[in-house]
């Protein structure tokens, strides 16, 4: 039986980025727990022919083989930075080139990065409605991470690791099996 296939989008040009940084710890921690074969990108991976395209056929053939693997994973981690109060343009560009059925009743864990805590619903308000238009099931924690809750690039902020740990733990209710450190702990 083969994994189930994870795909984390960071939506952001930037690297190093807060953002993929927490994308990836999520998608690490899910992939550690549920066996998942991970695959992460962020807005560089899908490169400058998104700007141009006004239709999915517009993209070179590196963006659609990243939007193919968004539509044909099993569970879906997506991060953003906030930018000014949502998430950047070009992301939800990306996300405008995917038909609603293809996103349909997908597991996704939502995530956002900002400098401090004055954006932080802005999984929430923006995010959540975004992909509820799509009719995917996003998981009810949300992770909102600050500058704060980073050193160098990895998540080291308690409060923030205990967020993640809910939302794996969340994962189950899409995949039942039992988890690899639950078994590993028996």
């Amino acid at each position: 039986m083969s994994a189930h296939k994870l795909v984390g989008l960071a939506g952001s040009f930037n690297r190093p980025s807060k953002t993929f940084a927490l994308v990836e710890n999520i998608a690490g921690l899910a992939g550690e727990n549920y066996g998942f074969d991970n695959t992460i990108y962020d807005l560089a991976d899908v490169g400058p022919s998104l700007g141009q395209a006004l239709r999915r056929d517009d993209l070179d053939s590196r963006a659609r083989e990243v939007i193919d693997d968004i539509v044909n994973a099993d569970v879906l981690v997506i991060g953003v930075p906030t930018y000014k109060g949502s998430y950047p343009g070009l992301f939800k560009h990306l996300i405008d080139l995917i038909d609603p059925h293809e996103l349909r009743a997908k597991p996704i864990i939502i995530t956002a990065t900002g400098g401090g805590d004055r954006h932080a619903l802005m999984v929430e308000h923006q995010l959540r409605p975004l992909f509820g238009f799509f009719m995917s099931h996003t998981l009810p924690t949300a992770v909102y991470a600050s500058d704060r809750d980073f050193t160098d690039y990895r998540v080291s902020s308690d409060p923030l690791s205990k967020r993640i740990g809910e939302v794996i733990g969340e994962l189950k209710t899409f995949f039942p099996a039992r988890s690899r450190a639950l078994i590993a702990a028996e």
